[in-house]
């Protein structure tokens, strides 16, 4: 086995918990280690830190996966831990009969870093984000296979492939191969998305508790979702007694995707899509006088901490567009997807682009991931997604 030694100075994060041994963290490589090798992690005195899957090359050359440094990464530890992060969801009533759809296997969060599945309905969509992991495919199918799901999906990014070595096998790799849609439920309402719709794994689940959120204080209120995707918020505002709902999103099949769902869910004629840019969405709803609660819940910003600072600048313009599109006195979500943009930073980009425009913003909640996606506590890149509801005034 190899062994990955931490220099002097990089121990503490590691030592507390953190599963990432960052490349600027290692002071050498033992033992001929190659991509993929389960190798362990010592500190420069020789003591064990854990034992994780190796991915030269890489900004996160060792992902660890267990501080037992005679426990090897292999099918027997993947199995197990999937079965206890399906525990997990059992404890928060997931699936249920309203809720279908849920994050079965959180990477990092679950002690499974490498490694997303999410349940839509009766098939598995995963994404396998290292070497290590996809050498060891078999096994996590094996451990899949055990929940009797109709089909596994593979929506692994090519570029996130790529950077690690392999090739994605993207499709149905296991089970009915002529599955065509994730079809599933949340929160009552019922959602088709097809295979070749292409974000993530094919929803975004971790918005789940904000769409609760918005059905709950949508009820005679003219809402505005930008950014839509196949219109999850949209049609929760609509179910939530909105008035009128426009949903904007610049992909053409999310548009249809989304108002196909809305269709399924009896909604069709509350919600209107419309294909087209969100800024200038905003800015048409700015310019009729606003609307009483505004959604902006953007793609990712910040790939990297290294694209912060232009995030930061492309938030707080979006954060203007949305305060002036939202009437004095209305509600504005804005949300980030990106854990460089955190929540003191989505709220000052709030502040700032309000101000600009001669607003005031209020934060009167502030709402991140949902219980399916958990965050180890020595993990703060865990915590990627922040959104604010805030109230609107004049300045």
């Amino acid at each position: 086995m190899g062994t990955v030694v931490i220099k002097a100075g990089h121990v503490q994060p590691v030592w507390a918990g953190h599963p990432w041994v960052f490349a600027q963290a290692v002071e050498r490589v033992e033992g001929g280690a190659v991509a993929g090798d389960d190798v362990e992690v010592k500190d420069p005195r020789g003591n064990s830190l854990g034992r994780g899957l190796y991915s030269p090359g890489s900004a996160i050359p060792v992902r660890i996966y267990t501080r037992d440094r005679e426990r090897p990464v292999d099918g027997a530890l993947l199995g197990e831990r999937i079965a206890r992060a399906a525990e997990r969801r059992h404890a928060f009533a997931l699936p249920s009969e309203d809720t279908t759809a849920f994050r079965l296997v959180h990477a990092e969060g679950d002690d499974l870093p490498g490694l997303i599945v999410d349940r839509l309905g009766d098939a598995l969509s995963i994404q396998i984000g290292t070497v290590g992991i996809k050498l060891r495919e078999d096994a996590v199918f094996a451990a899949l296979e055990r929940f009797g799901a109709r089909a596994i999906v593979d929506r692994t990014p090519e570029r996130l492939a790529k950077s690690e070595g392999f090739a994605p096998r993207s499709g149905v790799i296991r089970g009915d191969e002529t599955l065509d849609a994730f079809e599933f439920k949340e929160r009552g309402l019922v959602f088709r998305v097809p295979l070749e719709l292409g974000q993530k794994t094919g929803f975004y689940l971790d918005q789940r508790p904000l769409r609760a959120r918005v059905e709950a204080l949508a009820h005679g209120r003219r809402v505005l979702d930008t950014f839509t995707y196949v219109g999850a918020l949209a049609l929760s505002a609509a179910r939530g007694g909105a008035t009128t709902v426009e949903a904007v999103d610049n992909s053409a099949l999310a548009i249809e995707v989304g108002a196909e769902c809305a269709a399924l869910n009896g909604l069709e004629t509350k919600v209107h899509f419309e294909r087209g840019d969100a800024h200038e969405a905003l800015a048409h709803a700015g310019r009729q006088g606003g609307l009483d609660l505004v959604i902006c819940d953007p793609p990712k910003l910040a790939p990297s901490r290294a694209g912060r600072g232009r995030a930061l600048e492309a938030m707080r313009r979006l954060a203007g567009h949305g305060a002036r599109a939202t009437k004095p006195g209305g509600l504005f979500v804005l949300c980030s997807c990106s854990a460089a943009i955190g929540m003191g930073e989505l709220t000052r980009a709030l502040a700032l682009g309000a101000r600009d425009v001669g607003a005031r913003a209020t934060v009167l909640e502030r709402h991140t991931q949902g219980a399916d996606h958990p965050v180890p506590a020595a993990f703060p890149e865990g915590l990627y997604l922040s959104s604010v509801i805030a109230a609107i005034d004049v300045a």
